[in-house]
């Protein structure tokens, strides 16, 4: 059997400097989920389940200024395909997603439309909300727009294209199997050494075997998920993720490995990894 990367590296070690950590053996795991992961989303087929319960919540609604790029980075094309669309289309492959909302500025709605989602075949129904001034209001908004008949909401960085339909089953179902789990997040084990600063100076370097390096997607059970953002709007809460106004309501909420990857173009140095790794994929795809 498949030894699972959660099983090579415990929460709680650090894959960097835990004794015997990066063995053959544990390598190969690493190595055989990741690929398992990143084989989808090249030419994906949308398909939507007659009882799909789950929505998913495409967040594109920053204006890119550290891109740089005149339309922003949503739009920006990766391989023929611009990054929005990627990033949709994943959500859109697998069968228990019925509803994908894109959260982006209003006034862009109809070119967001034209250029990322109308080239393409499109199965699962999309639609287009306005976003807020900041990211959790965006989230909200898209909320909003998703029937209360839904179970299960997923919520992702519309920036984010390397995400698979894979790594989406696979956080669904680990939500799903999970009867006292209220939400998913998927990211990595940090391997930075982390520093705590006070402007200049370093007053700590805390212990890194407990971080993780959040990412999206992020899935909730549909009814906390909607608690958690009524309780942060009338308390005034504005959380670093989705997942953090879930835990702050005492929520509980799983992360797991996911590939390293996932990165959120926010720059335009993240270009060039996301066209190796898409590269890599359509390469594989065609042996």
């Amino acid at each position: 059997m498949t030894e699972r990367f959660s099983d090579a590296f415990p929460v709680g070690t650090d894959p960097v400097t835990t004794p015997d950590a990066l063995t053959p053996a544990q390598v190969d795991a690493f190595v055989h989920q990741i690929s398992a992961l990143e084989s989808a989303s090249v030419s994906l087929e949308g398909r939507v389940s007659k009882k799909a319960s789950t929505a998913a919540i495409v967040v594109a609604g920053g204006f890119g200024e550290r891109f740089g790029n005149p339309g922003g980075k949503q739009l920006f094309e990766v391989l023929g395909k611009p990054v929005l669309t990627w990033s949709a289309e994943a959500f859109d492959a697998v069968p228990d997603v019925g509803h994908i909302v894109i959260v982006c500025p209003e006034e862009r709605q109809e070119e967001y439309c034209r250029c990322a989602i109308d080239p393409y075949p499109f199965v699962t129904p999309v639609e287009f909300v306005a976003s807020g001034n900041i990211r959790q209001e965006s989230a909200m908004n898209g909320l909003d727009a998703i029937d209360s008949t839904y179970e299960y909401i997923a919520v992702h960085d519309g920036a984010r294209p390397l995400v698979t339909h894979e790594l989406i089953i696979h956080a669904l179902n680990l939500l799903k199997g999970n009867i006292d789990v209220d939400g998913v997040v998927v990211g990595h084990p940090s391997i930075d050494t982390l520093k705590v600063v006070d402007g200049s100076s370093i007053v700590g370097t805390p212990d890194r075997s407990a971080f993780w390096v959040a990412q999206t997607p992020q899935i909730f059970k549909a009814d906390m998920y909607r608690r958690a953002h009524m309780a942060a709007m009338y308390d005034g809460f504005v959380g670093t993720d989705d997942s953090s106004l879930v835990e702050r309501i005492g929520g509980r909420v799983l992360m797991f490995a996911g590939p390293r990857d996932n990165i959120k173009v926010t720059v335009p140095e993240d270009v060039g990894p996301v066209i190796a790794a898409l590269s890599a994929r359509v390469a594989a795809r065609e042996e």
